[in-house]
């Protein structure tokens, strides 16, 4: 991942074309990038940001800007209730338990992605035997 401004660009290599190429990912509008090295990745990443924003003021448009914090979600009945009692209990209000559960959500997604990236190419351990 890679943040400019509170745009945030996800990443991918194709290894056919040997390119980098990544896309804004907290945003409605398409906003895309690519280079051949991190460097020219990180250029075109920041130069395609900034290209939107003056593009956008050259129209007079506002540019659509990163997640406002507030979003809509459709549960059943009988989960909300069952979130609404266990905020409840640990004496939160709904928002609040539910940030924080999000937030625990988020932390362990990344340091899922993080550890698998720690054991990419590593051998495993061989036991000995006499």
């Amino acid at each position: 991942m890679m943040e400019y401004k509170g745009y945030i660009g996800k990443v991918e290599f194709d290894d056919e074309a040997e390119i980098f190429h990544g896309e804004i990912i907290n945003t409605r509008d398409v906003i895309t990038f690519q280079g051949t090295s991190v460097a020219e990745l990180t250029k075109a990443f920041r130069d395609s940001i900034d290209d939107y924003l003056d593009f956008c003021l050259d129209r007079g448009e506002t540019p659509d800007k990163p997640f406002s914090g507030q979003f809509m979600t459709r549960i059943p009945p009988d989960l909300h209730r069952q979130v609404n009692v266990a905020a409840t209990i640990a004496g939160k209000s709904l928002n609040a338990w539910v940030t924080e559960q999000l937030q625990n959500a988020v932390q362990h997604v990344v340091a899922g992605k993080a550890d698998s990236r720690k054991h990419v190419g590593r051998a495993k351990p061989v036991k000995k035997t006499r």
